[in-house]
């Protein structure tokens, strides 16, 4: 027995290393002086964090990447949070039909969904490339989880209070201000942050429909063709912190249990 506890725990120690093994040399790596990522790596340093920062192509990437990912949460979470109000109060039956359409583009592969975002939006209603077509592939893609989150606090909401409300002259938009929003609100934030987090880290969409400029990964993308010293790793870190961050309160918010 006690030769098998040794053997699991061995087979799940290599499984974690195989799996976040690499994400610990991304961030070790952005604190080597070496310029050659690798062994060895030098002295700890920061160095590569300040050259990051005093790039002006990182700069204006991250403000690309804040202002898509912001109105990408914004927009999907003001959408999701209306379609998941409306299935709510319809027939399990048709929620669960409706549910599983609006979730067909999570489904999908983001270079499909990239495509006909392109030939749609692009060829189809004539619009130009950049942010506003980038915001409309991620809000397509993000606000499924949108509605799946706060439609999972809507089926233990208690309506009664709402009814109530609406009976003392509330009408339903101060309704909605003042009973609902506050019992789904932590839900909402949740996932408008996860909304946030998977918009930040997306490539393939915003390659295909930003037209000029870049975000952070797509940033990331072209110094990987040109270069690869630790700055790639240092900016690596930035995101990787950033999602980690943005998903932890996010499920945090949800109550998310797993």
């Amino acid at each position: 027995m006690k030769a098998a506890a040794i053997a699991w725990w061995a087979i799940v120690l290599s499984l974690l290393l195989f799996l976040l093994g690499p994400i610990f040399l991304v961030v070790f790596f952005s604190f080597g002086s070496n310029a050659l990522i690798g062994f060895p790596m030098g002295p700890p340093t920061f160095a590569w964090y300040e050259k990051l920062m005093s790039d002006t192509g990182f700069h204006s990437a991250f403000e690309t990447s804040a202002i898509v990912a912001v109105s990408t949460a914004l927009f999907a979470t003001a959408a999701g949070t209306a379609a998941a109000l409306a299935l709510d109060r319809i027939t399990p039956r048709l929620a669960r039909s409706i549910t599983a359409a609006i979730s067909l583009p999570v489904m999908l592969p983001p270079l499909v969904i990239a495509i006909g975002i392109v030939v749609l939006f692009v060829r189809g209603f004539s619009l130009g490339l950049g942010i506003p077509v980038v915001v409309l592939g991620h809000v397509l893609v993000t606000q499924p989880f949108v509605i799946l989150i706060v439609l999972s606090r809507l089926r233990s909401f208690d309506w009664s209070s709402v009814d109530a409300a609406r009976d003392l002259g509330a009408s339903p938009l101060r309704a909605f201000r003042l009973v609902i929003l506050p019992q789904i609100g932590s839900a909402v934030v949740g996932s408008a942050l996860i909304a946030a987090s998977i918009s930040l880290d997306d490539f393939i969409i915003a390659s295909f429909t930003l037209g000029g400029g870049n975000t952070i990964s797509t940033f990331v993308w072209g110094k990987l063709r040109t270069t690869l010293d630790p700055s790639i790793n240092a900016i690596a870190t930035v995101l990787l912190v950033l999602s980690v961050v943005s998903a932890a309160v996010a499920l945090r918010l949800t109550r998310y249990r797993g």
